[in-house]
């Protein structure tokens, strides 16, 4: 079925709309499916495939074909790839129910808020934010890495694996320790740290062959000595029920909680302080602004290291990395370090002045830096508190948490072993629903009067993507991406499409409220 063809016969994006429908209902919000999802009988939400984006679509292939979501998740493969999950349409589900949560909170301040509308393809384009600025960044004498293969790796006996390492310094020892020269270790390291950016990861075959040659019980032992993640690549995907956040109620919320929208947006008046790292925790935070919300990010005195990642382009009369800017533009900024007494002072301040309280910090350190639940309730009464994780010890990063829970055996293509995608699929989806989550908090504290307490992880959405493999609905009927530069350039994506000053493309809000 071409994509022409599946628009006729008004093919509507049903996954996309099951998943909203599904996390609105767990939210507390009634539901009533039909022409358009109605939500708590106040608002409609329609989900549909292009939207505004004029790109000829009407399926979940088509979106990953013309969004660029096959040529990035291909890269390692050398040329466009489909998903094995619903991934643009579930992300569109996410989404959706994030955007009606934040209406009916609007309307609840006495905002006019009736339908709120998004489509599968800016949820896709919003997932490759950060593949799309760096594509579409000026500077000179940066180059998009290119190769195919990649991790996981297998032991002597026959265990695939993934290996994290977040510093070099154990990427070194465990490589050393099973005899790969050093000059070897140096030069694979580069294009592993910048996997998570580039979603490709050419490693020298020494690596592969060392890891052969050693069995899976020495291997985990010497990752542990080296501080690496060693996890290996389950076969099949366990899909647990329930929510991808865990919502509790806490004291009573402040009596003065905002007034109506100023026309920012459904959270206009709301504050969110972030302390968060990489993608995940981000991305949420940008949801949240695209919003309407006022969001801080707290980074260390001189900034967030990923500020100066090539490629570099200038936002706001800086110059800042591509990929950052895209997940943190429109944020402002506190510079505070959390280990003096001095830095933790402002921060308990800004705090103070806040409705959400979103970070991603290590459980062990959380309360050590006087951050916990309880101790920032004694802060604020009321607050919000959204805590970002990686699901459990081990996996605090996107591709152990892909090959954990079984992702990785519907990301492969046919006939492959699972493989986890190098495109960030749990990152990306882990913080939609983070800022779902968040929102879901803020509505059900105007609805309430009581403070709440929400956690999500990359294993939880890994979980809902799990529970989403592609039904086989046939191949795309559209030209597959193979250019993100390309893509910016043309004229059916400008409405979802905003551009520096330099020409780097970002993706505008994916919602349309009215």
């Amino acid at each position: 079925m071409t994509a022409g063809a599946g628009l006729l016969l008004g093919a509507r994006p049903r996954v996309a709309e099951e998943v909203a429908a599904g996390l609105l209902r767990a939210s507390g919000v009634g539901v009533r499916e039909g022409e358009v999802l109605e939500v708590g009988g106040e608002l409609a939400c329609r989900v549909s495939w292009g939207g505004p984006s004029g790109l000829p679509v009407g399926s979940e292939a088509d979106v990953q074909a013309a969004c660029g979501v096959a040529h990035v998740h291909g890269r390692r493969y050398g040329g466009p790839v489909p998903l094995g999950v619903d991934f643009a349409s579930v992300a569109a589900g996410v989404l959706g129910a994030t955007g009606a949560l934040a209406a009916l909170r609007a309307r609840r301040s006495g905002a006019a808020y009736r339908e709120v509308g998004v489509s599968v393809a800016q949820a896709a384009l919003l997932g490759l934010s950060q593949y799309l600025a760096a594509a579409t960044a000026p500077e000179q004498g940066w180059v998009e890495p290119d190769g195919t293969g990649g991790p996981p790796f297998a032991s002597a006996d026959g265990v695939r694996f993934e290996l994290e390492a977040l510093e070099a310094d154990g990427w070194l020892r465990f490589w050393s320790g099973l005899g790969v020269e050093r000059r070897v270790v140096g030069r694979a390291w580069p294009a592993f740290q910048a996997r998570y950016g580039t979603a490709v990861c050419p490693l020298p075959p020494e690596l592969f062959a060392a890891a052969r040659a050693v069995g899976h019980a020495r291997l985990a032992r010497l990752a542990a000595g080296c501080g690496v993640e060693l996890t290996a690549v389950a076969e099949r995907p366990a899909v647990l029920g329930g929510m991808p956040w865990r919502l509790r109620a806490g004291g009573p919320a402040p009596a003065h909680r905002g007034g109506p929208g100023r026309g920012a947006g459904p959270l206009d008046g709301v504050t969110v302080v972030e302390i968060t790292r990489r993608v995940q925790g981000p991305l949420a935070g940008r949801v949240l602004a695209l919003l309407g919300a006022d969001v801080v990010r707290v980074e260390p005195p001189g900034g967030d290291p990923l500020r100066g990642v090539p490629p570099v382009v200038e936002v706001g009369g800086a110059a800042v990395s591509a990929r950052f800017a895209a997940l943190n533009r429109g944020k402002g900024v506190l510079e505070a370090d959390l280990r003096s007494a001095e830095g933790r002072s402002a921060v308990r301040e800004l705090i103070g002045r806040a409705d959400v309280l979103l970070h991603s910090l290590a459980p062990a350190k959380v309360a050590g830096l006087g951050l916990d639940a309880e101790a920032v309730a004694a802060l604020r009464p009321g607050l919000v508190y959204a805590q970002a994780s990686g699901g459990g010890p081990g996996l605090s990063t996107d591709y152990p948490v892909q090959a954990h829970s079984g992702l990785a055996a519907l990301l492969a293509p046919a006939g492959e072993p699972p493989r986890p995608t190098l495109l960030t699929v749990c990152d990306v989806l882990g913080g939609l629903v983070c800022a779902a989550g968040a929102v879901a908090a803020l509505e059900a504290r105007e609805r309430t009067g009581r403070a709440q307490r929400v956690e999500s992880s990359l294993l939880s959405a890994a979980r809902l993507l799990c529970g989403a493999a592609s039904a086989g609905g046939g191949p795309a009927g559209v030209e597959a991406c193979t250019d993100l530069a390309v893509l910016a350039r043309d004229p059916r994506v400008a409405a979802v499409l905003e551009f520096g000053p330099d020409g780097c493309a970002f993706v505008r809000a994916p919602w349309e409220f009215g």
